[in-house]
C-alpha cells in the first residue's frame, strides 16, 4: 500500500485486496466479501436483557455492502456467533439473518474458536476451518498457520486507541497477512500498537515496518501509513494498559 492517503470508502490494501468501509475486505476478481467476527447473538449468549440488536444491524450492514458491490459471495472468517449456547429465539434471528444473506450471494462459513467444538452446526449448518481466494489462506486467526501461507484472518479484533477511553477498528495489511477488523460492536479489541499486537503479528513472518494501518468508520477508511510510523507519530509506550476501553465509530469532521 502507498503512503498515508485521503479517508475514502475503499482503499487498496495490497493487489486486489480493499479495504471497505465500516470493516470488510474485499476481493475484486472473485467478487468476494470479507467480514470478521460478528459475533451474532452476542447479547443473548452473555445473558443480557437486551435483544439481539447486533445481528440485525450487521447482517444489514452486510447485505448492503454486498448489493453496493454486487458480490458474489461472503465469507464469515470465524466467530460468526458468540457461542453455541444460546435461546431459540436468538438462534432464529440469526438463521434469519444468514438466510436474508443467502438470498443475496453464496455464504462461507469458516468456523472460529467461538463457535466451539461444535463449529456452530446446529446454529449455523455447515462450516468449514479454512479456505482459499485468490492466492491467500482464508482462516480465523485463533491457530498458527502453515509456513510461508499468505494469511487473512479476522480473530485479533485489531484496533487504534484514539484518546479519551475510545477505540475505532482497522485493517492491518501486508503482503503476507490481512487482519480484518471485526465488525461487533462490543470488543474494544487489540491496540495495534502494543506489544500484544506485534506478538500476535510473529507467526506471520511480518514486522512493524511491513503492515499498514487502516482505521475505519461507518462510511471511511482513514489510511495511517505503517505501523511503524504510526508508533513514531504517536509517541507512546507499546505496553500501555487498554483494559478500560470503549468502541467507537470515527466519524469524518
Amino acid at each position: 500500500m502507498k503512503k498515508p492517503q485521503a479517508a475514502d470508502s475503499i482503499v487498496e490494501l495490497v493487489s486486489g485486496a480493499y479495504a471497505v468501509a465500516p470493516g470488510l475486505l474485499w476481493f475484486a476478481a472473485s467478487r468476494t466479501l470479507v467480514a470478521a467476527d460478528t459475533h451474532f447473538g452476542y447479547e443473548d449468549v452473555i445473558g443480557g436483557v437486551l435483544p439481539t440488536w447486533s445481528t440485525t444491524d450487521i447482517a444489514a450492514l452486510l447485505l448492503v455492502a454486498a448489493r453496493r458491490l454486487q458480490a458474489r459471495e461472503i465469507v464469515f472468517l470465524g466467530d460468526i456467533i458468540h457461542g453455541s449456547s444460546m435461546s431459540a429465539g436468538a438462534a432464529r434471528a440469526v438463521g434469519n439473518a444468514l438466510d436474508a444473506l443467502r438470498a443475496e450471494c453464496v455464504l462461507t462459513l469458516v468456523a472460529g474458536n467461538h463457535e466451539g467444538r461444535t463449529r456452530g452446526v446446529a446454529i449455523l449448518g455447515e462450516t468449514v476451518e479454512h479456505v482459499e481466494r485468490e492466492g491467500w489462506l482464508l482462516i480465523h486467526g485463533d491457530r498458527v498457520p502453515r509456513a510461508g501461507v499468505r494469511c487473512v484472518i479476522g480473530h485479533l479484533h485489531p484496533s487504534l486507541r484514539v484518546g479519551g477511553g475510545a477505540s475505532i477498528p482497522a485493517f492491518l495489511a501486508g503482503e503476507r497477512v490481512i487482519v480484518v477488523p471485526a465488525l461487533t460492536p462490543y470488543s474494544p479489541g487489540l491496540d495495534v500498537c502494543s506489544r500484544d499486537a506485534l506478538r500476535a503479528l510473529a507467526p506471520f513472518a511480518t514486522t512493524r515496518r511491513d503492515v499498514h494501518v487502516v482505521a475505519a468508520s461507518t462510511d471511511r477508511l482513514f489510511p495511517f501509513g505503517t505501523l511503524s510510523e504510526l508508533q513514531k507519530a504517536i509517541a507512546r509506550p507499546n505496553d500501555q494498559p487498554t483494559l478500560s476501553h470503549h468502541r467507537h465509530r470515527l466519524r469524518p469532521g
